[in-house]
């Protein structure tokens, strides 16, 4: 391999680790904003950094920490794992599709969780289907953000497959 072509091969990883971090801060944060008005629209108060320290007992801060990380990690599977696997042509479809993917992994991990570990009593309180479906409209929109903010990769070997479909033989 030559140093450029080193070179070009390290700036293009560089560019889709850079996108996928940003992605990941960028639909957290739109998340989120969802999240804090879900009461306005009839759904119970829904503070993921706020549930994170506490069923971790550890300061707000490092729960909002977490909770960035963990947008920030789900972006990075998407841009190196989902996106160029995954045979969907939008970017918003593929968003969503993915979105839903994580709200299925947070369900199962905060019932691992709920069973290794206290959860806050405020998290108990209020109404389990209504925040399942906050919850969900909440990944959905993570899903559809990171789907928008990273372009489409088509999978390995997709155009060739059209392309023989579609050419006469």
């Amino acid at each position: 391999m030559t140093t450029n072509n080193f070179k070009s091969k390290t700036l293009v990883m560089e560019n889709k680790l850079v996108r996928s971090i940003l992605a990941g801060v960028v639909a957290t944060a739109v998340m989120t904003g969802v999240m804090f008005m879900a009461p306005m629209m009839g759904f119970p108060k829904m503070n993921p950094a706020e549930m994170l320290s506490g069923m971790l007992g550890v300061s707000p801060l490092l729960g909002w920490l977490m909770h960035f990380m963990i947008g920030i990690i789900f972006a990075v599977v998407y841009v190196y794992l989902f996106n160029p696997r995954v045979h969907i042509h939008s970017r918003a479809g593929k968003g969503l599709v993915y979105g839903i993917v994580v709200f299925v992994f947070a369900q199962v991990m905060m019932f691992l969780m709920s069973k290794l570990m206290p959860m806050p009593s405020n998290s108990m309180e209020n109404n389990m289907v209504l925040m399942m479906i906050g919850s969900l409209i909440g990944h959905l929109v993570f899903g559809l953000f990171v789907g928008l903010l990273v372009p489409l990769e088509e999978p390995a070997g997709a155009h060739d497959n059209l392309k023989h479909r579609y050419e006469p033989s």
